[in-house]
């Protein structure tokens, strides 16, 4: 008898960064994506397929992810980026026989396998179109595609309600352009969540929560981090990434309406509705996220698994294993797929009986069906743990064959068991310390002034424009696009974190000049052949959303008086 669902909420998400050079910024990240996650991935389920296996998940795609890896320049750059590992491969064959070094050896040739088989998926299997793979698995019923919002601004802290529509209206319109059908599930960019509060400002109003915006979209469930559905403090992956002080801006927040009983406390197992019975909201569920996300404990630190840090000098190639807990890359030892797969398949069966366990624990203490989302970034998963989809394909093969866990997408979910409670949803994220600090802290609070302030005349254009036509309609979405691309959660990210912040930096001043250039040209008046031609240089340049209606940024402010 089955007892509870299970399903993998996988993320997956890359800056904007078309046409942006290579190495050690730019399209590279995109090609070590699609060659070692999205292409391997799709190998996976497609094989599942094949051999009959009904096999599920959750696959979240964000819009400008997905706009990329349709794009005809990005997908000719792939093929070169995957032909050059081949060579490499093959020069690093050459050399370690030379050399005598017969593991050595063995592993180029691994590795010269492995890139041509990827090559051969990618031109003969996928037909060059990892967008269209997905989007017939998602036909035939084996996974469920959710879209986000459409450069994954993080929305807590944009200003204007504007702005968080159209970012979700054009994600939603990316969607349909993509996969043919409308969107249900929507993931929230970092989990950031925000509830309706009452603002001031020409008079008191309400703010409306993100729920809201979702149900005018009728989109009806996404996802939050741990903490804000158990009402506890940060844990998990939030927890473990405190480096700071972090804290939310102070509001008062609307209360949800008196005939909705809260839950005493709330549970990931269960889903609910947010303040109305329009949206649901299912909670990452810890405990099992944590098998792979923990630093000290997760699958991947496994000794056998492949060293993702270092590399060959010449190719970049890596061929060494993690070896051991915080070992020096100079002792590493080499790698050896074979025992990598025996770990693969401990590995998968033990996340499989701890599923099991753990729905069987929460129906027995219940006697409630419930659901575990085990919510990861996509690219965790053979980019940084190299056999991480090989792990997700067993795991899926044994919970195929459980008699207890039904395999599910959220989608098919929310159908078969719609929440019962309403739960109101604290304000936070998955980011450090569970709030909105990785955004929004002393190295970047230079940028927000600029993007607020970019809101405020987007909204503006819009109010002297309401149905613009010919050169000015066209001025009006390429200024809409660069807005949506300067309000990307990536630029303060990777300053943050210093993974790329001169680069990230550069981007975000690049389109502030290019949207701030076009939205004065609009408000002048004067739209020019001049500046038509510079409208259509930067979409060549920033060629993205060709659909976009820069009416969907209307102020909605102040709209539903207090």
């Amino acid at each position: 008898m089955k007892i509870g669902a299970f399903t993998f909420v996988l993320h997956s998400h890359l800056p904007y960064c078309r046409s942006a050079g290579r190495w050690p910024h730019g399209e590279e990240w995109l090609h070590e994506a699609a060659s070692e996650t999205y292409i391997p991935l799709l190998n996976a389920l497609y094989d599942l397929r094949q051999i009959g296996c009904a096999s599920k998940l959750t696959l979240g795609l964000t819009p400008v992810l997905v706009e990329q890896l349709a794009d005809p320049l990005v997908i000719r750059h792939l093929t070169e980026f995957i032909e050059d590992k081949i060579v490499r491969a093959e020069v690093d064959a050459k050399r370690f026989e030379k050399a005598g070094e017969g593991h050595l050896l063995y592993l180029a040739r691994f590795y010269l396998d492995r890139y041509r088989w990827l090559l051969t998926s990618f031109n003969e299997r996928f037909l060059r179109n990892i967008v269209v793979a997905f989007k017939q698995l998602q036909d035939e019923g084996h996974i469920e595609v959710v879209t986000s919002a459409a450069t994954h601004a993080y929305l807590p802290l944009l200003e204007r309600d504007s702005s968080i529509y159209g970012q979700l209206q054009i994600g939603k319109a990316s969607y349909k352009h993509h996969f043919g059908m409308e969107p249900t599930s929507v993931w929230l960019p970092e989990c950031g969540y925000r509830p309706a509060y009452y603002a001031s400002g020409h008079g008191s109003y309400i703010k409306l929560g993100l729920e809201s915006f979702l149900a005018q979209l009728g989109m009806n469930c996404f996802f939050a981090e741990t903490h804000t559905v158990e009402g506890g403090e940060p844990v998990g992956k939030a927890r473990e990434e405190v480096i700071g002080p972090y804290g939310n801006i102070p509001r008062r927040y609307v209360v949800p309406l008196g005939e909705h009983t809260q839950p005493t406390q709330g549970t990931t197992y269960l889903p609910y509705w947010v303040q109305t019975p329009q949206v649901a909201v299912i909670g990452r569920n810890n405990r099992t996220s944590m098998q792979v996300w923990s630093a000290d404990w997760g699958y991947p630190g496994d000794y056998n698994y492949r060293e993702f840090h270092k590399k060959d000098g010449s190719s970049g190639l890596q061929y060494w294993k993690v070896t051991g807990a915080n070992l020096d890359l100079a002792y590493k030892e080499y790698y050896d797929p074979y025992w990598a797969a025996q770990r693969v398949a401990e590995h998968s069966a033990h996340y499989a009986r701890l599923v099991e366990n753990l729905l069987t624990e929460f129906y027995q203490e219940t006697g409630k069906f419930g659901i575990i989302a085990a919510a990861y970034d996509t690219e965790l998963f053979g980019h940084w743990w190299f056999e991480g989809v090989d792990w997700i394909r067993q795991v899926l093969q044994h919970l195929s064959q459980s008699e207890l866990v039904e395999l599910t997408t959220v989608r098919e979910f929310i159908e078969a068991h719609p929440p019962q409670d309403v739960l109101a949803l604290p304000e936070g994220s998955w980011g450090m310390g569970g709030g909105h600090f990785t955004w929004n802290n002393a190295d970047t609070d230079w940028m927000w002034p600029i993007v607020h302030e970019a809101e405020l005349k987007m909204e503006r254009l819009v109010a002297k424009y309401p149905e613009a036509s010919g050169a000015t309609m066209e001025l009006l979405d390429q200024s809409a696009r660069e807005l949506v691309l300067l309000q990307s959660s990536d630029w303060p990210f990777l300053i943050t974190t210093g993974q790329a912040s001169a680069y990230a930096r550069n981007r975000f001043v690049e389109h502030v000049d290019r949207f701030q250039q076009l939205a004065d040209i609009v408000e002048s008046g004067e739209v020019d052949g001049a500046a038509r031609a510079l409208c259509h240089q930067l979409w060549e340049r920033d060629k993205i959303f060709p659909e976009i209606d820069y009416r969907a940024f209307a102020n909605r402010d102040g709209q539903f008086s207090g």
